[in-house]
């Protein structure tokens, strides 16, 4: 940039005369070429660097929009004052050149050179005259001349005096100096040359010019003094000798001027062009180069800025010397930067301490039997445990963020009670009932009174099986004393009534068959009576599980078909797999929990009215298997079973049949819990009847036979 701008302006000294170098037509190409080089090593460098600024500008480069508008603007700058610049020049150049090469100017340098020639002329005619009168003065004083030679002199003198010649001689041809006469002392007048006496007429005198100097000579020959002749010299205005060729020159450079005003009209507008286009490429290299300096520290600054807003807190920014204002923001950066990265580790060591213990907090929950659910002061749910989860049947994400009292509509009295309890505890016992299953929950509403004003800790233990087991406990103890107490009269009993009515049936004449009637009661009743007490004496001594490794779909299948044949008019339909499973298990008890089960379903069947259930029909099929229990469905479309108060129906002496005992289905309840199973009681998913489903361990272990549920109910019991 430097040396193109320096090509330029020489260029420019040089076409105008301002330097010893003319400005001759090998100079001006040489120069041109020198900037047409330039320039387009100029254009060259700014291309590229143009290019660059693209390149960055379409892949979105940090500060690439700041510096294409800075440069620009530098563009703008320079461009718009060259163009101004340059219309303004051509214009003034143009009128500038008009008025000189006008038909008048053309004509009054004409009539310059003429007037400069008639002014010489006229001062030579005036010279040529004044001489021929002297020499006729010294032609008529020869005699003088010839008489005396000093009067002569003083005769000469004094008309050289009179016409005003400072100089005057009288000269032989061959130059010899005859008289002289100098009334004013002139210097550097040369002698007459031998041409200058030769060319001597007697008629006319000679006008000489010297080639320097302000002297105008004449020579005249004297024709009374034979041959000689007359040399007389006159100082004259200098102009009267020098400017005819000064006018002469001035009118040949105004011609060549006028035949070359295109040709120089060019050359200014392309030395014009040449620098301005030079300037205006310095302009924007300049800009470039500007804006370089100026958007390096915004964009080091951006790029920082995009680093720290993807988590780089120590990102730092060069702060170079001279950056100004532009350096003390890098530095204030940085400072920012170290604060954000201190604040940032100590968030983020407080945040890994919270997480720490939120973990274990998890952990702690995870590990907890009771289910947990927090509630916060807006009344919405913020801990599930993994218990609570399984009690509600829901997701995590499910319960989070939600109305507790909408989730939890069974708990709204308690949390209530616990809003306005002095103490901020409250117990209690509730049912509760989610997709057909019973449970009951032992619950605890606590309150976090101390730091955070409306928050509550809800505990809810599932006590069912707990509750199922004392139940169960205490029943086998009724049912050993009712074994103990009852069964042993009945035998006498029964033997009195057959023994009374052998020996007195024969005499009684008259209301025999009333006589008869009352006897076969008493013995039917004491038989009844019997069975029962039996059956509260299986369920009392269940006897331990002999346990097995059983294939568990032969076994059932063959219960289903012995009730199939027992019951021909409803259609038991069992999708079982056609290949074994195999599982540890007593074959005789699981036999007899599936019969009661398909037993109590046959019977829900014939409870329904046939034109309202149709044909009756019993499914039993295996559904998807948990992780370590085998799941036996059983489904039928009898009657079904009660919304409330179904999971004790799993207690002995339960029963929503007339007739019925209640210990099907607490056996069925013992059996599969000697076994480490369970029992659900549910509605048929299809519409009407209900639905059974038991699980079976996969895997026995000896402390699936002696459940800790039962060791509780049996220290509760004692």
């Amino acid at each position: 940039m430097l040396a193109a701008l320096a090509s330029a302006l020489a260029t420019f000294l040089v076409l105008a005369g301002l330097t010893p170098i003319l400005p001759t037509h090998n100079v001006v190409v040489l120069a041109f070429l020198i900037n047409g080089a330039l320039i387009l090593l100029l254009v060259g460098i700014v291309a590229v660097q143009t290019h660059r600024l693209i390149r960055d500008t379409r892949a979105g480069a940090a500060g690439a929009s700041l510096h294409a508008r800075i440069v620009g603007l530098f563009s703008l700058v320079a461009v718009l004052p060259a163009i101004l610049v340059a219309v303004v020049a051509s214009v003034t150049l143009e009128r500038g050149l008009d008025p000189w090469f006008t038909s008048s100017l053309r004509n009054l340098m004409g009539n310059t050179v003429a007037i400069a020639h008639a002014y010489r002329e006229t001062q030579c005619r005036t010279l040529a005259r004044e001489t021929q009168l002297m020499a006729a003065d010294l032609n008529r004083a020869k005699p003088l001349f010839d008489a005396d030679r000093r009067i002569f002199r003083e005769f000469f003198s004094s008309r050289a005096i009179f016409l005003g010649f400072p100089l005057a001689l009288i000269v032989e041809p061959d130059g010899t100096v005859v008289e002289r006469v100098e009334p004013k002392v002139i210097e550097g007048v040369p002698m007459p040359s031998a041409e200058d006496l030769d060319e001597a007429s007697t008629e006319d005198a000679l006008c000489l010019f010297t080639g320097k100097g302000n002297v105008f000579r004449s020579v005249l020959k004297l024709q009374a003094h034979g041959g000689r002749v007359l040399y007389v010299a006159r100082e004259v205005d200098p102009r009267a000798l020098e400017f005819p060729a000064v006018a002469e020159a001035g009118f040949a450079v105004y011609q060549a001027l006028d035949q070359k005003k295109g040709s120089i009209q060019i050359a200014f507008a392309s030395m014009f062009a040449l620098i301005a286009f030079i300037v205006l490429l310095s302009a924007i290299w300049f800009g470039l180069n500007f804006a370089n300096r100026l958007v390096a520290p915004v964009r080091r600054l951006i790029h920082a800025a995009d680093q720290v807003s993807t988590g780089n807190f120590y990102v730092q920014v060069p702060v170079r010397g001279g950056e100004g204002d532009l350096g003390h923001l890098g530095e204030t950066f940085n400072k920012m930067t170290s604060e954000l990265r201190r604040q940032h580790d100590s968030l983020t060591a407080a945040s890994d301490l919270i997480d720490r213990r939120r973990r274990f907090t998890e952990a702690v929950l995870a590990g907890v039997s009771p289910g947990v659910i927090g509630v916060n002061a807006a009344g919405r749910v913020t801990i599930v445990n993994p218990s609570a989860e399984a009690l509600f049947s829901a997701r995590r994400e499910d319960l989070l963020d939600k109305p507790a009292t909408q989730l939890l509509p069974e708990l709204a009295p308690m949390i209530e009670e616990a809003r306005h309890n002095p103490q901020r505890l409250v117990h209690g016992q509730l049912a509760l009932a989610r997709n057909g299953r019973e449970r009951i929950l032992n619950v605890r509403v606590a309150s976090e009174q101390v730091r955070h004003e409306g928050d509550f800790v809800i505990t809810l233990d599932d006590i069912t099986d707990l509750v199922a087991a004392q139940r169960t406990s205490a029943w086998a103890d009724v049912a050993r004393r009712i074994a103990h107490e009852i069964k042993n009269p009945l035998t006498p009993i029964q033997l009195s009534a057959e023994r009374i009515r052998r020996k007195y049936g024969k005499v009684i004449t008259t209301d025999r068959e009333v006589f008869d009637q009352c006897t076969a009661t008493i013995v039917r009743q004491v038989d009844d009576i019997k069975r029962m007490v039996d059956e509260f004496s299986s369920f009392a001594r269940m006897p331990k599980p002999a346990i097995g490794e059983e294939d568990l779909i032969t076994t059932v299948r063959e219960v289903v078909f012995m009730l199939r044949i027992a019951h021909p008019d409803i259609a038991f339909r069992d999708v079982l797999p056609d290949t074994p499973i195999v599982l540890p298990f007593d074959r005789r008890l699981v036999s007899q929990a599936v019969q009661n089960l398909l037993k109590n379903a046959t019977e829900a069947i014939n409870a329904v009215p046939e034109d309202d259930r149709g044909r009756g029909e019993i499914v039993v099929s295996l559904e998807g298997s948990e992780q370590d229990f085998v799941m036996l469905v059983i489904t039928d479309n009898g009657k079904g079973f009660p919304q409330e108060g179904r999971q004790r129906l799993l207690e002995p002496y339960m029963t929503t049949r007339d007739g019925g005992t209640g210990l099907g289905l607490a056996i069925v309840s013992k059996i599969l819990e000697e076994h480490g199973g369970g029992i659900e009681l549910l509605d048929n998913p299809a519409g009407r009847g209900g639905q059974v489903r038991i699980r079976i361990p996969k895997q026995h272990s000896e402390t699936d036979q002696q459940p800790q549920q039962r060791r509780e109910a049996r220290k509760v019991a004692s």
